[in-house]
C-alpha cells in the first residue's frame, strides 16, 4: 500500500505559517511596527509603495540586534520572550521578536539591516525564505526591515489583494491603531512619497486622538475612568448629542494591546441607555486593564482577538462605565454648573427636609408650601424663569443663558418614571365615569395584547370589547394637560409601527415610547412654579441633557458669545 503521509519541505511549511500571520500588506506592517514596540522604539516610519504591493519599510530606533540574533531571528520559532510553556501565560509583548519574520521572509524579498549599537550593523536578505547574503554596514542604533514583491513566490496569494487604495486604508488603519496604543511612542507613516501620518513622540491621550482621529472628532469626546472588580477601563466615548448613524470610530484596547470584540462595543451602546436614538453609533475609545493571567491574547493567530476569564464581568464593568462617565456628563453642550436651578421663597426643592411633589401633581394648582421647604439657591444663579414660545424654558446660570426644551425636559422625567414603575409596583390609575371606547386596527390591537401588563402598570386599564374595539377604564394622570386617548392611540400607533423597534430592551422601548407620547407638549403655557418643578424633577434624573431620542433638553448660549455679538469683545 503507497503511504499517503508526508513530512511538508520547510519552505511549504513557511508559506503554510505565513498565511496565518500575513494576509495583506497591513498584517505585515501591523508585525513589523509590534516589533519595533516591543525593541523599545520611541520613533518609527513606515513607508509604502503602491499599498505595500511593491515596497514596504518600517524603520526604528529601538534596541536593535547583533549578527548572531539577526541571523536567529530569521529561523522558525525564534524568540527572544518565550522560554517555556509558562512565558505564554499573560504575555504582555505584542509579538516575539523574530516570530513574524521568518513568516514574512518566506512570501517575499526581505532585507534586514539593524544594530544594537555595541558594534558594527549587519544588513541580511533572504528570498522566498532563503538567506541569500550577509554583510556589514554602519547604520545608527535601531531595525529596518524592507519588503519587496510580497507574495511574488505566491501568484495565486497576490490574487487575492485589492485595490491600492484599499490596501492603503487598510495600512493606515493600522498604523493609527498602534499609535493610538502608544501616544508615547512618534510615528510617521509615508505612502509612495506623501506623509499621510506624522504624530510626535510623548503625547496625551487626547492630544493623540485628535492627531489620529481629527479635532473636530475628538472635541466631541467626553472622559472615561471607572474600575469594579477585577478590571479597570479609561478612555473617552461621543458625546450622546454627537453620535451619528454613520462614520462612527471604535477602539478597544487591553493592556495596551489593540483588539475588535463587537459584543464589548455593544456593551458599551448599552451604556448609553436612553441617551441615544437606537439608530446611532457613538465613537468609542476604551483602554482595559485586568490581571495579564485574566486575559489570553493569543486565540488568533494575528491577535485580533482575545478571550476573558470573566466574559460576563467586562460586559457590565464597560457598561457601568459609560454610564457613569454620561451621568457626570453637564450637557450636550456644557453649561457649566449646570444643576443650578432657580428658587423662590416656598418653592419645593431637593434640599435637606424638602420633598418633590408626585408625578401626578407635576403640573396641578396645589397651593405653595411654606417657607420650611425652601431650596437653597445655588451660587451664580441670578433672575427669573422665562417662557418664550411656550415651548422653551430660559434662565441665567453661572456661564450663561440655559435653554431647556419643555417637551424634551418631561420626556426624560416620565421615562425614568415609567422604568420604576413597570419594574415596581406600577402607577396610580384615575378611573373613568365613562370609560372611552377605541377602535383599532388588527396590528394595533396585536400591540396592546403584547403590551397588556406594561399598560397596566403605567395606568391604562384596557378590556377587549368585541372585534378590534378596546374599551379604556382608567388612565394615567402625569399632569393635568394629558389627554388619554390621544396618547393612548399614538402610543399603540408607534409599538405597532416599531417606531421605538431599535430598542434591544423591551421595557425601555415601552416607556420610551410612552413618555414620547405622554410628556406636555411644545407650545404649552407654563407657569413659574410648573416651570421650576419640571426643572427639578428634570435634575434629578440620570442623565438630564438628553431626552429619549437622543436630543438634547439644554443648551447654552455662553456669556461670551453674547459679548461677541454685541461687539463687548
Amino acid at each position: 500500500m503507497p503511504r499517503c503521509i508526508a513530512i511538508l519541505p520547510d519552505a511549504v511549511a513557511d508559506q503554510i505559517a505565513a498565511g496565518e500571520v500575513v494576509e495583506r500588506p497591513a498584517s505585515v506592517v501591523k508585525e513589523l511596527v509590534e516589533n519595533a514596540l516591543d525593541a523599545g522604539a520611541r520613533h518609527i516610519r513606515v513607508e509604502l509603495e503602491s499599498g505595500g504591493k511593491v515596497r514596504i519599510e518600517v524603520s526604528d530606533d529601538g534596541s536593535g540586534m547583533g549578527r548572531e540574533d539577526a541571523v536567529l531571528a530569521l529561523d522558525r520559532h525564534a524568540t527572544s520572550k518565550v522560554r517555556s510553556a509558562a512565558d505564554l501565560v499573560g504575555v504582555s509583548t505584542f509579538g516575539f521578536r523574530g516570530e513574524a519574520l521568518p513568516a514574512i521572509a518566506s512570501v517575499s524579498r526581505l532585507t534586514l539591516s539593524t544594530t544594537d549599537g555595541t558594534g558594527e550593523g549587519t544588513e541580511l536578505s533572504v528570498s522566498g525564505g532563503r538567506l541569500d547574503r550577509v554583510s556589514s554596514l554602519a547604520r545608527q542604533r535601531g531595525t529596518t526591515v524592507q519588503v519587496r514583491g510580497l507574495f511574488f513566490n505566491t501568484p495565486a496569494r497576490r490574487k487575492f489583494l485589492r485595490s491600492v487604495a484599499s490596501e492603503t486604508r487598510a495600512a493606515h488603519e493600522a498604523v493609527a491603531t498602534l499609535a493610538l496604543a502608544h501616544p508615547d511612542t512618534g510615528f510617521e507613516l509615508h505612502v509612495d512619497g506623501t506623509c499621510r501620518l506624522a504624530v510626535p513622540a510623548d503625547q496625551n491621550a487626547t492630544e493623540r486622538l485628535a492627531s489620529v482621529w481629527g479635532r473636530d472628532l475628538a472635541g466631541t469626546l467626553i472622559p472615561v475612568g471607572y474600575a469594579a472588580g477585577a478590571f479597570r477601563v479609561n478612555g473617552f466615548i461621543q458625546r450622546p448629542g454627537d453620535a451619528q448613524p454613520t462614520g462612527r470610530r471604535t477602539q478597544l484596547f487591553v493592556n495596551g494591546r489593540p483588539f475588535k470584540d463587537p459584543f464589548l462595543v455593544r456593551a458599551a451602546e448599552a451604556g448609553y441607555r436612553a441617551a441615544i436614538h437606537p439608530g446611532d453609533r457613538p465613537s468609542l475609545y476604551l483602554r482595559i486593564e485586568v490581571a495579564p493571567e485574566d486575559v489570553d491574547v493569543n486565540v488568533h493567530p494575528a491577535k485580533l482577538e482575545v478571550r476573558f476569564r470573566d466574559r460576563i464581568g467586562v460586559e457590565r464593568v464597560v457598561e457601568e462605565a459609560v454610564r457613569a462617565s454620561l451621568g457626570a456628563l453637564v450637557a450636550a453642550v456644557p453649561v457649566g454648573d449646570w444643576r443650578g436651578l432657580p428658587a423662590a421663597p416656598g418653592a419645593l426643592g431637593q434640599g435637606p427636609g424638602t420633598q418633590l411633589l408626585e408625578l401626578d401633581q407635576l403640573f396641578s394648582e396645589a397651593p405653595e408650601t411654606s417657607g420650611t421647604l425652601k431650596q437653597e439657591s445655588p451660587p451664580g444663579f441670578i433672575g427669573p424663569l422665562l417662557q418664550v414660545f411656550d415651548t422653551y424654558i430660559l434662565y441665567q446660570g453661572p456661564e450663561g443663558i440655559i435653554i431647556v426644551d419643555q417637551h424634551s425636559a418631561h420626556e426624560r422625567v416620565l421615562y425614568e418614571a415609567v422604568l420604576a414603575q413597570l419594574s415596581g409596583a406600577g402607577a396610580p390609575a384615575q378611573r373613568l365615569l365613562l370609560p372611552l371606547t377605541v377602535e383599532l386596527t388588527d396590528e394595533e390591537l396585536d400591540a396592546v395584547e403584547a403590551h397588556g401588563e406594561e399598560l397596566n402598570r403605567v395606568g391604562f386599564e384596557v378590556e377587549g370589547f368585541g372585534g378590534r374595539t378596546v374599551v379604556i377604564h382608567a388612565v394615567p394622570a402625569p399632569h393635568p394637560r394629558f389627554d388619554a386617548e390621544s396618547c393612548f392611540r399614538e402610543m399603540v400607533a408607534d409599538l405597532a409601527r416599531g417606531r421605538f423597534g431599535g430598542w434591544s430592551n423591551r421595557l425601555q422601548r415601552f416607556a420610551a415610547t410612552y413618555a414620547c407620547r405622554a410628556a406636555v407638549k411644545a407650545g404649552e403655557n407654563l407657569s413659574e412654579r410648573e416651570m421650576r418643578e419640571l426643572l427639578l424633577r428634570l435634575f434629578a434624573t440620570d442623565l438630564p441633557p438628553h431626552d429619549v431620542h437622543g436630543r438634547a433638553t439644554i443648551v447654552q448660549l455662553p456669556r461670551e458669545e453674547l459679548e461677541r455679538r454685541f461687539g463687548r469683545r
